[in-house]
């Protein structure tokens, strides 16, 4: 790439010019001050007139090897970054990929988003992080992945929001409940059913205390847990009814084990699913690549 885009006399050039001294940039170039004199002279005669002055104390630019220096700097530049560019095509076939992910997005859709992505570029690898929601913003902020999926994220601390997908709240049924198959219902129905209840650190409990303030309504649950494995569990083992998002039980949905019916309060705070990328992080084709794929799978999150 060097010698196509920067050639064998500019970087002679540069280096003489920078050491002031023939023999001085033989000795970084490693090669014999011979060869680098007759690349000078050559040039010297092509543009007619001397680009040195030839001085005891060494090699002084002359006004043209100025002008010549400024110029060949700017074509080192723009060749280092045709280089990046090249190289992120060359990504195209190979590259690697640091994501953080919550809980929600471990199971089917991601799963079958690294499938697409191998079986379209198989040189990509993956590395996929299953965190919590703060755990994903953090390890988004410190710059440990290329880019995090969560729910509710904020444009703060060096991140910001690039995708978001609307994501509804509501209960999560065994197929045959009663409340499965409705279009929607009010979140007072609770009061007469068995709640199994999310805890810290999801983020579906925070949202569920505001609707709970927000209702008057305080929930008593049968039995609570901070895993929403857990939770999807004891719905299929008939423990009960949960508040989850659409997102957390998206693949049981499709599996026909759970059923899942949104809440149509008006005081419900609407939930959004964030793609979140450090704002001083430049990602790697690879990686946008990926991400460009993500947003565009959103739309089946509906």
């Amino acid at each position: 790439m060097d010698a196509l885009l920067f050639s064998r006399f500019l970087r002679y050039f540069v280096v003489v010019a920078e050491a002031g001294s023939i023999r001085r940039a033989a000795e970084v170039l490693h090669v014999s001050a011979s060869a680098i004199d007759r690349q000078i002279l050559r040039a010297e005669a092509d543009v007619g007139m001397p680009l040195f002055e030839r001085q005891p104390s060494g090699l002084k630019l002359t006004a043209a090897g100025e002008q010549l220096l400024a110029a060949s700097r700017d074509w080192a530049q723009a060749a280092e970054r045709l280089r990046g560019r090249m190289d992120d095509l060359v990504g195209l076939r190979r590259g690697h990929v640091r994501i953080a992910i919550i809980g929600a997005l471990a199971a089917g859709f991601l799963s079958r988003e690294i499938a697409r992505l191998h079986s379209d570029m198989p040189g990509i690898t993956v590395d996929a992080h299953v965190l919590d929601n703060v755990a994903v913003m953090d390890a988004v902020a410190a710059g440990l992945v290329d880019f995090g999926i969560m729910l509710n994220p904020q444009s703060a601390r060096g991140i910001s929001v690039v995708a978001h997908h609307p994501i509804a709240l509501g209960f999560a049924l065994p197929p045959g409940h009663a409340l499965a198959g409705l279009a929607a219902v009010r979140f007072n129905r609770a009061l007469e059913e068995r709640i199994i209840k999310p805890m810290p650190p999801l983020a579906v409990h925070e949202q569920l205390s505001v609707l709970e303030a927000a209702t008057g309504i305080t929930l008593r649950p049968v039995a609570q847990s901070d895993s929403i494995a857990m939770i999807k569990s004891l719905i299929r083992d008939g423990g009960g009814i949960a508040v989850l998002t659409a997102l957390d039980v998206m693949e049981e949905v499709r599996q026909g084990s759970l059923a899942f019916t949104p809440l149509s309060d008006p005081v419900l705070r609407p939930l959004s699913l964030g793609v979140c990328v450090g704002q001083a992080r430049q990602l790697s084709i690879a990686a946008r690549t990926f991400l460009r794929r993500i947003e565009e799978a959103f739309s089946a999150l509906s």
